[in-house]
């Protein structure tokens, strides 16, 4: 077993417990960032005159080929290491000799590890950022495509009142924007170089670890060495933003469930992101939404578990440490994966709008129009309320819309109802009616997806 803390020891570590320490098996996915980290350590060790320009060359060379030969697949990386740091030091000794145990001079595992995953965790936030750009890209169209598709907006799960699915797709987009921001907030927090913090406590080699961080596109060096090897916050950062985004998800699949539903009938999902049942011939199961509506607390799982790993770990780095990486990759991979196949389906859904705006006259969204009609007439709100009251309960006995309604029936109830109650309470009228900022009407729709598309095309939104 290739280690690279022998020498303290006069026995061989038991096999279970080298198991139970390693971490190959889920690292090796760093091995290029460990490289990466390693080939501007070693152009640093030699502009210090740490090294000499030829075991610079040396070792650049043999990490290149390494690096090459793992992603050509002529070498794999095998769980006879304890990790990938110790693979990739044992494989550039085999291939250049002594040089080749020069690479972890003025450096410990704490601060490579910890450098590992902020060079990993960045490229993975930049790709969270562009999956979550694609799907507001897909929101922004169906809003431009939607701001006459009138529907029923809900409160309770209740109809309340009318508004377009541009407006209900709206509210989606304010939520992935904020997740964006979130992402932005995270790359900018972590982008600070640990090399160079050594254990914990630095190192006596002269090392320029402002050069380090330059070389690796960071904002600087890390300015308190404990800290920088034992900081997971970074992580609890990217984990509690995807449980968000996540949350985000599970939300819109939640709707989109009720929506496919028979009692709905509002969408209609596509065949490549259904299935049927094995039993029941009529079934269009809505799985893609129900996968990632159930994934969710998967993601939520890997934050509340790494925030009871760190709760009681006292400085600096300590073997807990090594949790964070299995449940983040796995948060990382679902949040992605979900994000991938939830943009896909809302792609390719198809909207009925006919049913949605028929549902949204029969679950009486345009009540309050109603009684703002009267009011708009002298009658006293209070009392308005209570006669809308009355010909809603007519309504549903009759099995019939307020839009349905003779006047005759309307004078019956009150003799203020005119024939203009029949524009009053169209679903055109009451949600165009609405254009302040923010409101369902196309006038307050159109201005805010001209801000939208704005913010899309701006470059520096972007991670």
């Amino acid at each position: 077993m290739a280690q690279l803390w022998g020498g303290r020891f006069t026995k061989e570590t038991d096999q279970l417990v080298y198991n139970f320490n390693a971490s190959i098996s889920f690292d090796k996915r760093l091995c290029e960032q460990d490289i990466r980290g390693s080939l501007a350590h070693v152009k640093m060790l030699a502009k210090q005159g740490i090294l000499t320009e030829k075991e610079k060359k040396q070792i650049l060379e043999g990490l290149e080929g390494i690096l090459k030969d793992v992603k050509d697949g002529r070498l794999k990386i095998t769980d006879e290491y304890e990790d990938i740091h110790s693979f990739v030091e044992a494989v550039l000794t085999q291939r250049i000799g002594e040089a080749g145990k020069k690479l972890h001079t003025g450096r410990s595992r704490n601060d490579q590890v910890a450098l590992d995953m902020r060079l990993y965790i960045r490229n993975e936030v930049r790709e969270l950022d562009v999956l979550l750009k694609g799907l507001l890209t897909v929101l922004l169209k169906l809003m431009k495509e939607n701001t006459e598709t009138f529907m029923p907006g809900f409160t309770h799960l209740q109809k309340a009142q009318p508004i377009t699915l541009a407006h209900h797709m709206g509210a989606y987009f304010e939520m992935f924007k904020r997740d964006r921001l979130r992402m932005k907030d995270i790359y900018k927090r972590m982008n600070r170089c640990p090399l160079g913090a050594g254990a914990l406590a630095g190192t006596t080699y002269p090392l320029d670890r402002e050069y380090t961080a330059e070389l690796l596109e960071f904002d600087g060096p890390t300015l308190n060495s404990m800290d920088s090897v034992s900081d997971r916050d970074y992580l609890l950062e990217l984990l509690s933003a995807m449980s968000t985004v996540m949350m985000h998800l599970s939300r819109f699949s939640e709707e989109v469930i009720i929506w496919n539903s028979n009692e709905y009938k509002f969408v209609e999902i596509d065949d490549a992101y259904s299935t049927g049942s094995s039993i029941m011939p009529q079934k269009k199961n809505p799985d893609i939404a129900e996968l990632v509506r159930g994934k969710t607390g998967r993601v939520y799982g890997a934050l509340m578990a790494l925030l009871t790993t760190m709760k009681g770990i006292p400085l600096a780095y300590n073997k807990d440490m090594q949790e964070d990486k299995e449940l983040t990759f796995d948060a990382i991979d679902t949040t992605k994966g979900c994000l991938l196949l939830f943009t896909g389906m809302l792609e390719t859904m198809k909207f009925h709008h006919s049913r949605m705006e028929d549902s949204a006259k029969r679950g009486f969204t345009n009540a309050t129009d109603a009684a703002d009609y009267l009011v708009n007439h002298g009658v006293p709100f209070r009392d308005a309320h209570g006669i809308v009251g009355q010909l809603v309960l007519y309504c549903i006995e009759k099995n019939i819309a307020l839009d349905d309604l003779s006047l005759a029936e309307f004078q019956s109830v009150s003799p203020v109802f005119a024939e203009d109650i029949y524009e009053a309470i169209s679903m055109k009228t009451c949600v165009e009616q609405r254009n302040t900022i923010g409101a369902p009407g196309k006038a307050a729709m159109e201005k805010v997806i001209a801000a939208e598309e704005a913010y899309l095309a701006e470059k520096s939104e972007d991670v």
